[in-house]
C-alpha cells in the first residue's frame, strides 16, 4: 500500500505540485527510514512549491526542509528503530526527498533525537525557523550582547522573526518589533516584543550612521533594513543576518563597523555542525517546555501544502505552520 507525499513534477518549463501515492522502493538512498508524523512550511518550501526560486536541484522532488517522527528502519550507528527523531536541512527538500511525505529515507548523521518531553508536533512548531532564531540568538551572546539595550527584530510577523520576539523576551531582553502589518502589533506583544516598529522606518535609504539605538539585531529581511539597522547598531552591538525577503544587495557603508566595531554575521541553519545542533535543539525545549504559544502555530493539513506556499509567499501568514502528515494520529 502507498504512502501518500506533495511531489513536485518538471514537464518542460511547467513545474507542478501534487498529492500523489508513492511506494517504499520510490524512496531515496538512506540509512534511516523515518515513519513522518509532522513537517512544517517555511518560505523556501514556498518558493520550492511554487517554482519562483530555483531551490529544487532536481525532480521529481518530495519538497518539506523539516521533519519530525519515528525511526521505521535504521542501518545507522546510534539510530534504532523506533527512536522519535527530526531532520531539518542538509538538504532535503532541495536535493534529497524532504518532508511533505508519510515516508522518508535519509542519512544517518542529518538525524538529531528529539529532545526529552518535546513532541514531534513541538519540533515542528520550531523547525528550521526555530533552530535559525536559536543559531541568532547563539550568535549575540557569542558577541557579548546584553540586556542594556533593546534587540532589533525585523520581519517579526515571519517564522523566525516570531520565534525570535518570543525567545528572547524570554530569556530577559527588551525586544523591539518591526513589521509591515500594524494588524499583529497585539500579536507581537503578547509574543513579549516591548516595542514596536513600523517597517518603513527601516526600508527608505539612511545616513550612514544613525543615532546608536539597539545592542543587537536578528534580520530577517536582508537590503536597506538590515543597512538601517547596522547604521543605528550601538558601539560593539552585533546584527545577524538570516534571510533576505527585502533583497540579497546590502547598501550599507563600513562606518558601523570603523567607527563602532559593530559585526555582522550570520546564521546558516541547513548544514550547522551536528554539536551545535544538539546544543540549540536542547536550549530550544528549555526556553519553551510546552513548545511555542498556540497563537505562534496554524495546523493544516498535507493536501493544503501546495496552496498554503502562495499564502506564506504572499506574507499573509504570520508565526510557523505546522504540517500534519496523514497517519499521524
Amino acid at each position: 500500500m502507498g504512502f501518500p507525499a506533495i511531489v513536485v513534477r518538471e514537464t518542460g518549463t511547467t513545474r507542478q505540485a501534487a498529492l500523489e501515492l508513492l511506494e517504499d522502493d520510490q524512496l531515496p538512498p538512506g540509512e534511516v527510514t523515518i515513519a513522518v508524523a509532522f513537517s512544517s512550511l517555511n518560505y523556501k518550501d514556498g518558493l520550492a512549491l511554487t517554482g519562483k526560486a530555483p531551490i529544487i536541484r532536481h525532480y521529481p522532488m518530495v519538497p518539506g526542509v523539516d521533519l519530525a517522527g519515528r525511526v521505521l528502519a535504521s542501518a545507522a550507528p546510534g539510530v534504532a528503530a523506533g527512536d522519535e527523531v527530526l531532520v531539518t536541512g542538509w538538504g532535503i527538500g532541495e536535493e534529497h526527498w524532504g518532508g511533505f511525505a508519510a515516508k522518508a529515507r535519509v542519512r544517518g548523521e542529518w538525524i538529531i533525537p528529539l529532545p526529552s518531553k518535546m513532541t514531534a508536533r513541538q519540533a515542528m512548531g520550531f523547525g528550521t525557523a526555530g533552530f535559525t532564531a536559536m543559531l541568532a540568538l547563539q550568535n549575540l551572546e557569542a558577541h557579548g550582547i546584553g540586556r542594556e539595550r533593546e534587540v532589533l527584530v525585523t520581519g517579526a510577523g515571519g517564522g523566525v522573526g516570531g520565534v525570535a520576539v518570543a525567545l528572547l523576551s524570554r530569556l530577559g531582553y527588551r525586544v523591539a518589533a518591526s513589521t509591515g502589518r500594524h494588524e499583529l502589533d497585539g500579536y507581537l506583544k503578547s509574543l513579549g516584543a516591548a516595542t514596536s516598529l513600523e517597517r518603513s522606518e527601516l526600508a527608505a535609504p539612511s545616513r550612514p550612521l544613525l543615532r546608536e539605538r539597539w545592542g543587537g539585531v536578528v534580520d530577517t529581511v536582508g537590503g536597506q533594513t538590515l543597512a538601517t539597522a547596522l547604521a543605528g547598531l550601538a558601539s560593539y552591538g552585533c546584527a545577524v543576518a538570516c534571510g533576505l525577503v527585502g533583497g540579497a544587495d546590502l547598501p550599507a557603508t563600513v562606518y558601523p563597523f570603523l567607527l563602532r566595531g559593530v559585526a555582522l554575521v550570520g546564521a546558516e541553519s541547513a548544514r550547522c555542525p551536528k554539536p551545535r545542533r544538539l546544543a540549540a535543539w536542547q536550549r530550544l525545549a528549555d526556553a519553551f517546555p510546552d513548545g511555542l504559544p498556540e497563537n505562534m502555530v496554524e495546523e493544516i493539513p498535507l493536501a493544503d501544502v501546495p496552496a498554503k506556499a502562495e499564502t506564506i509567499l504572499a506574507g499573509q501568514t504570520r508565526g510557523r505552520v505546522i504540517v500534519r502528515i496523514p497517519g499521524s494520529d
